[in-house]
């Protein structure tokens, strides 16, 4: 295994960096769009809430695979334009990680118990100071381990660029397999770099779970 990394380092390590760029895509516009509308679907239930909340379900329904290639083909056959297969894949797994995203930080504002903002309103702050210093801790505390996990799930669903023609790790060990045929090496070594990168952020999520996440039923 080790020999067919050393030989193969520069396909490896091109694949890889794809990857990681993609994800970094993903993971920013994400987190960055997801969490202000998140927050304003809290707020806001009926007018912003309702509709996060379904595309959420919505696009929880469609397979990954299947979002790719309508965004890929279809979508610019109908538009009369091509867009080159990375920027599809971001804007098809940025869109997916914004809303699932979005609503966790809605359900974590919903699920927020009310008494905290009363008693900061009745001690006299202001509401910006309430906002910023009681209800979005809180509401981050709960949210963090979802939102982890979520992001996780986004650098597993990255291996389906491959199938739109995007050269990113698991392309890059298709194609290496390709010329050497040695897919239980290839194949253990890749299943070897996402336990190594996706299992810590578990560990982590669940320990936050536990030790960071408010039991909201205890209040």
């Amino acid at each position: 295994m080790l020999k067919i990394l050393t030989e193969h380092s520069s396909e490896f390590l091109g694949g890889l960096r794809t990857t990681m760029l993609l994800c970094t895509c993903i993971w920013g516009i994400g987190l960055l769009l997801g969490t202000p509308l998140g927050v304003a679907a809290g707020r806001f239930r009926l007018s912003v809430g309702v509709p996060v909340r379904c595309l959420a379900i919505g696009l929880a329904g469609i397979p990954i695979v299947v979002w790719l290639f309508w965004l890929h083909y279809p979508a610019q056959y109908m538009l009369g334009i091509v867009v080159d297969p990375r920027v599809t894949s971001i804007v098809a797994l940025a869109t997916l990680n914004v809303f699932w995203v979005a609503d966790i930080w809605r359900q974590c504002y919903v699920e927020c118990p009310n008494q905290y903002r009363l008693a900061a309103l009745v001690c006299g702050l202001p509401r910006s100071t309430i906002s910023w210093r009681i209800t979005l801790p809180l509401i981050a505390r709960h949210a963090l381990p979802g939102i982890l996990i979520v992001q996780m799930n986004m650098l597993h669903a990255s291996l389906f660029t491959s199938f739109i023609s995007v050269d990113e790790v698991f392309r890059a060990a298709q194609r290496i397999n390709a010329q050497i045929y040695k897919p239980v090496e290839i194949y253990t070594a890749l299943a070897l770099f996402f336990l190594l990168a996706t299992v810590p952020v578990y560990i982590v999520a669940n320990v936050l779970q536990k030790h960071v996440s408010r039991d909201y039923s205890e209040t």
